[in-house]
């Protein structure tokens, strides 16, 4: 098979590499789409290792295809079957053996390079908005970096759901495409960041907001504690602006009684994995079949063109998802 592999100096080539063979639990899938994720942008720099398991030099944490092969225990899926989901790494080739538990069934008639978009984004969002802060009708969702993959996901499971939405974005481009999307209140962050004049921004057109979606990090963070309402739960999921925050809030975090939760989903066992692909299974999988949601594609490459891909993400212009099609 053709697969794009990082090379020891940090290039990316598509080389012919062999064709896994599934464990007893696993299925091979003949990849239509990938999604390309900032974790992948890390993993090239030998930044963000992959999970035991995972292939060490060909990325890719997401995936869309036609199940080819079954392992000798596989017995959820079968062959023939369109699914998508998440993988520790490798899906940016043409086949990936992955865990039949880690798979979802792809709605009839979806477009496969599409749905290759779908998976971390929205099983992020799902497991950060439904899971981990239990988001009610009608609570208001404050959304950072919301012209994001994960951002767009976010933005339109909790529209679906009901939930007004605050987003944040650097460029009024940005926010205009976003509000396209049905973003209620949209706020424009700077680059020089002061975290209190933001949030102020945010309380002044919004209100104070009862679930946070943090995508940047940093001193973004700061901001969350003081656009939130009493009793908020913020979720941390990127950290683009960096690892720390000087001067947190801690008082405030108490005051208002907030909880602040951390998540990531690439280093979580087997067991983890497979309930939060069940839960996206459920809740969004019917969303997408009845087009309530849909993923926002901004542009597909095949794996020749990897390397374009990779720049255009990593120019932060994007917004929404780039695909990658072996």
């Amino acid at each position: 098979m053709e697969a794009l592999v990082i090379t020891e100096d940090h290039r990316l080539v598509v080389e012919a590499r062999p064709t896994p063979r599934p464990e007893p639990h696993e299925v091979l899938v003949r990849v239509a789409g990938a999604g390309l994720n900032r974790a992948d942008l890390l993993q090239r720099m030998g930044a963000y290792p992959p999970p035991p398991g995972a292939p060490v030099d060909i990325p890719g944490m997401e995936f869309a295809g036609v199940v080819t092969a079954l392992g000798d225990a596989a017995r959820v899926v079968a062959v023939g079957d369109a699914v998508f989901g998440i993988v520790g790494g490798g899906a940016q080739a043409e086949y990936l053996a992955v865990h039949e538990l880690h798979c979802a069934p792809v709605p009839a008639g979806y477009d496969l390079v599409t749905a290759g978009g779908v998976p971390e984004n929205f099983i992020t969002a799902h497991d950060a908005l439904r899971t981990i802060a239990a988001v009610q009708p009608g609570e208001r969702v404050l959304i950072h970096a919301v012209g994001s993959g994960v951002g767009t996901a976010a933005l339109r499971l909790a529209k679906a759901w009901g939930c007004p939405t605050v987003g944040t974005a650097r460029t009024p481009e940005k926010l205009e495409r976003a509000r396209e999307l049905g973003l209620d209140h949209a706020v424009l962050a700077e680059r020089e960041l002061d975290p209190e004049a933001l949030a102020k921004r945010i309380v002044d057109e919004a209100g104070p907001c009862d679930v946070v979606i943090d995508l940047v990090g940093g001193e973004y963070v700061r901001a969350d504690v003081a656009a939130a309402a009493p009793r908020a739960r913020i979720v941390l999921i990127g950290l683009i602006a960096g690892s720390r925050s000087g001067n947190f809030p801690v008082g405030a975090v108490l005051a208002k009684r907030l909880t602040l939760v951390g998540t990531t989903l690439r280093g979580r066992s087997v067991e983890e994995k497979a309930a939060a692909t069940a839960a996206f299974t459920r809740d969004v999988v019917p969303l997408l079949a009845a087009g309530t949601v849909a993923p926002v594609i901004e542009a597909t490459y095949p794996l020749a063109k990897a390397e374009d891909a990779y720049a255009r993400l990593a120019s932060d212009a994007t917004f929404g998802k780039i695909v990658l099609t072996p």
